[in-house]
C-alpha cells in the first residue's frame, strides 16, 4: 500500500504574501525584482542545500521520495504494515518561541516541535512514520532556519520519523524582523485493532514517566512569572546551572521508542500526553466514561523549575496540576498484574517511572498528599 501526499509543498516551494507594487509609471518594463519586494529565492534554495543532510538522517522503511517534489511517497507496505490503520496529529511550539526568538537559543525548538505530535500519535498506539513542518517568518535567514530545521530532523531521528517536507513561508509584512512562527504535522501509524485506549479497568496502575522540564506548554504564564521575578533570560537560572533562558528552552521529552517497547510487550491499556491542562485535565481524556484516578501526591518530587514558579507567582496546587507536567510528562494505565514488568522495561530503556496512582470507577480526579 502506497499513500500519496498531495499538496506536501517540499523544500524549496515558497509561500509569500507580497506587498503590492505599482507599475503605472514603468510602460511594461521594470528593474523589480521579488527580491525588490522582500522574497529572496536565492536564500531559500540555500536553505534547501543546507538541510538536505540533516533530512536524509531521517530516512527509515518507507520513504520513497525526497526533499523538492511538489509532494511526498510513502509506502505503508514497505514499512512493514499488512492492515494499517493511520493516525494524524498536529502541533506547536507556543509561546516558548518567544524566549527561543528573544534568546536567538534557536536549536531546541525543532525537537519541541517534533515532540508535540508524536508523543501524542503514541497515546493512541500508533508509530510515528513521517514528518512535515511549516515554517514562517518575515525576512529569511538562511542560518536561523537551517538551525531550526536542523532541530527538527534531530527530533525525527530520535523518533524513528522521516522528515519528508515542508513549507518555507517568506511573507515581509507578516512578522517583525526576526520573529519566526512554526508549525508541525505527523502521521504514524499501527495495525488494525491495536489502537488505544482500549480495555482501561478498574485498579489499572498510573505509571508516570518524568519529564524533562516544562517541555512546551503553559509558556504565556511562564513569561509573566519570569517578569514577575525581575530576572533577565541572561541572569542565572534560580532553580538550575546556566542561565535562566537556557533553562527553560530544555526541550521537550521524547517518549516514543519507549513509550511504544512498553505496548509491543503488553499490558498497556491507554497512554496520556501531559500537556496543557497538566495531570488534571489529560488523563481523564483516556478513561472510559465514568471513570476517574487517584493519584498520590507524594509519590514524587516536584522538580526545581515548578517550585520556582509557584513560589514566584504564589500559585495554588490545584492550579500547578492543571497547567503544567509537574514533572510527568507521560502517564501509562497499565493493567496492575503487568505493573512491575513494565516498570522495569521502562526504567531499562531509559525512564523514571513512578507508580502514581490507580484508576477508580468514579468519574472524578482525587488527589493524595502534597506537591507544594
Amino acid at each position: 500500500m502506497q499513500i500519496a501526499l498531495v499538496r506536501v509543498i517540499m523544500y524549496p516551494k515558497r509561500k509569500v504574501e507580497v506587498s503590492e507594487i505599482s507599475m503605472s509609471d514603468q510602460s511594461g518594463k521594470n528593474g523589480i525584482t521579488y527580491a525588490d519586494a522582500g522574497v529572496d529565492i536565492d536564500a531559500g534554495n540555500a536553505l534547501v542545500e543546507r538541510i538536505k543532510p540533516a533530512a536524509k538522517r531521517t530516512n527509515r522503511p518507507g520513504v520513497m521520495s525526497g526533499l523538492g517534489g511538489f509532494g511526498a511517497l510513502f509506502d505503508l507496505k514497505g514499512a512493514g504494515y499488512n492492515d494499517p490503520i493511520l493516525v494524524g496529529a498536529t502541533d506547536g511550539v507556543g509561546t516558548k518561541l518567544r524566549i527561543a526568538i528573544d534568546t536567538g537559543n534557536v536549536d531546541g525548538v525543532g525537537i519541541d516541535l517534533v515532540a508535540m505530535c508524536v508523543n501524542d500519535l503514541v497515546c493512541q498506539g500508533a508509530e510515528p512514520l513521517f514528518f512535515l513542518d511549516y515554517f514562517a517568518t518575515g525576512h529569511l535567514e538562511t542560518e536561523t532556519a537551517a538551525r531550526i530545521i536542523e532541530g527538527i530532523a534531530e527530533g525525527c531521528v530520535r523518533s524513528n520519523c522521516a522528515l519528508i517536507g515542508g513549507e518555507t513561508a517568506e511573507m515581509p509584512g507578516m512578522y517583525p524582523d526576526g520573529d519566526f512562527d512554526l508549525a508541525g504535522f505527523s502521521v504514524g501509524a499501527m495495525e488494525r485493532g491495536t489502537e488505544l485506549p482500549a480495555d482501561v479497568q478498574v485498579g489499572d496502575v498510573l505509571l508516570g514517566l518524568a519529564s524533562d522540564g516544562v517541555h512546551s506548554n503553559g509558556y504565556s504564564l511562564v513569561r509573566k512569572l519570569v517578569d514577575i521575578s525581575g530576572l533577565g533570560w541572561d541572569d542565572d537560572c534560580p532553580f538550575s546551572t546556566g542561565n535562566l533562558g537556557e533553562a527553560l528552552l530544555t526541550p521537550t521529552r521524547l517518549y516514543v521508542t519507549q513509550a511504544l517497547a512498553a505496548v509491543r510487550a503488553g499490558g498497556v491499556h491507554a497512554l496520556a500526553h501531559i500537556t496543557g491542562g497538566g495531570l488534571t485535565e489529560n488523563i481523564p481524556r483516556v478513561l472510559p466514561d465514568g471513570y476517574g484516578i487517584e493519584i498520590d501526591l507524594n509519590a514524587w518530587d516536584l522538580p526545581p523549575v515548578f517550585k520556582w514558579m509557584a513560589e514566584t507567582g504564589g500559585i495554588a496546587e490545584a492550579e500547578m496540576l492543571k497547567t503544567f507536567n509537574c514533572g510527568q510528562g507521560m502517564v501509562l494505565s497499565v493493567d496492575a498484574a503487568r505493573a512491575d514488568a513494565l516498570v522495569a522495561l521502562l526504567e531499562n530503556e531509559g525512564e523514571t517511572v513512578t507508580r502514581l496512582g490507580y484508576v477508580r470507577d468514579t468519574g472524578e480526579v482525587r488527589y493524595t498528599g502534597s506537591l507544594l
